[in-house]
């Protein structure tokens, strides 16, 4: 049945093909070459449909329109390594450097993601480093501090973006018939915020609020 005259169905997905996406990809052609900007590829997790996205990847770059990947690292780093040279710039998720409280809100060890992103670096790749704030999760002085110390150390990672937490993405949750389990959570405060990227500012060059 395609259609549903009450409205109780709602399309809330649908499968595509490359050369589809590469069709609306396009259409904004004429933005890129004047903005210089391209085509972000994003999720959920991207790297859980790598082949997909290996596919999308070498049709930009035939079109040679600029491709950045938003990922949390959490790949194997065969395909990792496969996948990377096709990438103009990782957008790269860092939640938090203790394995056991990443695994904890997670559940998944932070070890691959560590290890992942260092790869990236030794690779050469352009990454920008994203911090996904969220209150009593991730946003503790120690975290923070640690964070910074070890993005330090790779030496290549020259901007991060704070992401602030929010919760615009809930209504997701109910549409799929999903529990969204940090419902109590809230938006850190400004003066929090402030401070967080006080901190990271004395680690890397370049900190932006948002991006």
């Amino acid at each position: 049945m395609s259609h549903c005259y009450s409205d109780a169905r709602e399309l809330v997905g649908r499968e595509w093909t490359t050369e589809e996406v590469m069709g609306e990809i396009l259409r904004d052609r004429v933005f890129f070459d004047e903005s210089g900007g391209g085509a972000t590829i994003s999720g959920g997790e991207p790297f859980l449909q790598h082949e997909f996205l290996e596919s999308l990847l070498l049709a930009c770059r035939r079109q040679e329109i600029h491709t950045a990947v938003e990922t949390t690292g959490c790949t194997s780093p065969t395909i990792l390594e496969r996948i990377a040279p096709l990438v103009d710039l990782f957008l790269y998720d860092l939640k938090m450097m203790d394995d056991a409280k990443h695994r904890e809100y997670t559940g998944v060890s932070n070890v691959l993601i560590l290890g992942n992103l260092r790869r990236l670096v030794q690779w050469e790749k352009q990454v920008i480093v994203r911090i996904p704030l969220v209150p009593g999760v991730n946003d503790d002085e120690p975290n923070i501090q640690s964070s910074g110390e070890w993005l330090a150390s790779l030496r290549a990672i020259r901007e991060i973006h704070v992401l602030p937490y929010h919760a615009t993405g809930t209504e997701k949750y109910s549409r799929l018939g999903k529990t969204y389990t940090l419902d109590a959570l809230r938006s850190p405060d400004r003066d929090s915020v402030a401070r967080i990227v006080e901190v990271l500012q004395k680690y890397v060059p370049s900190v932006i609020l948002g991006g």
